[in-house]
């Protein structure tokens, strides 16, 4: 089991903002249904994986169901005449403060960011390298989501027959096995495009690197990367 914090990914209000994101929804104006739904999805689609699920994922799930509840039913104007407040109204509210705080954080890293190679004094040949090349590609970060539905997909389109026979075949291949031969690899090659990289392999092997690619993000050994939103997810070796 992984208890996963990357980057990128902390828990269920991320993935509400990654919602909102993808779909250019009015955070205002949540369509509460349609949301519910593509959280449960993705709840679903990390038990596939075998991926606990921390207790606060569980919450927004049963909160959003809730709120969805409430929107169904027929409300009544309160005694003073106004309009009964909106169940979406506590909910919203919390995901701003939390995007405030996000974008914040975000703020900081991009300064640590622009100094990294900013240096009063030895200024060493390997940093100049370094930062050189972090210049040649424009980059968007990639999430553990947009990793997750690429390798759904991937799933997806590898349909095994159905064998009758019962025979019990053994993988032989490792998460540890495959961290080491996809960071031998990135040194030699330096960008790999997660969808042709696993395109070849079977069902087993999929999950296998996915949580290899998992491990690595954690330990801090990789980035993942797209160039647009959407598109294909790069795979490169993070610099010491």
């Amino acid at each position: 089991m992984y208890n996963l914090k990357l980057p990128n990914f902390e828990g269920p209000f991320d993935l509400l903002l990654y919602f909102i994101k993808r779909d250019e929804l009015n955070i205002y104006d949540i369509p509460i249904a349609k949301i519910t739904e593509e959280f449960l999805k993705y709840i679903r689609l990390m038990e596939q994986f075998d991926l606990e699920l921390a207790g606060e994922f569980l919450v927004m799930a049963a909160t959003l169901m809730y709120i969805k509840t409430q929107m169904l039913l027929p409300q009544e104007a309160l005694e003073d005449g106004s309009e009964p407040e909106d169940p979406r109204t506590q909910l919203v509210e919390r995901l701003l403060e939390y995007k405030r705080y996000k974008e914040a954080a975000y703020n900081l890293r991009e300064c640590e960011d622009s100094q990294r190679y900013v240096l009063y004094r030895k200024i060493f040949d390997e940093d100049k390298r370094n930062a050189a090349e972090s210049q040649k590609y424009n980059y968007a970060n990639a999430t553990l989501f947009d990793l997750m539905r690429a390798v759904h997909n991937a799933l997806s389109k590898k349909i095994e027959v159905a064998d009758h026979r019962h025979i019990v075949n053994i993988f032989p291949v490792s998460v540890e096995e495959t961290s080491t031969r996809l960071l031998g690899e990135l040194r030699t090659k330096k960008r790999i495009e997660f969808g042709k990289y696993i395109a070849e392999f079977s069902r087993p092997v999929i999950v296998v690197t996915f949580l290899a690619l998992l491990d690595l993000l954690r330990n801090e050994k990789i980035n993942l990367y797209q160039d647009e939103p959407f598109d294909e997810i790069i795979i490169s070796e993070r610099a010491a």
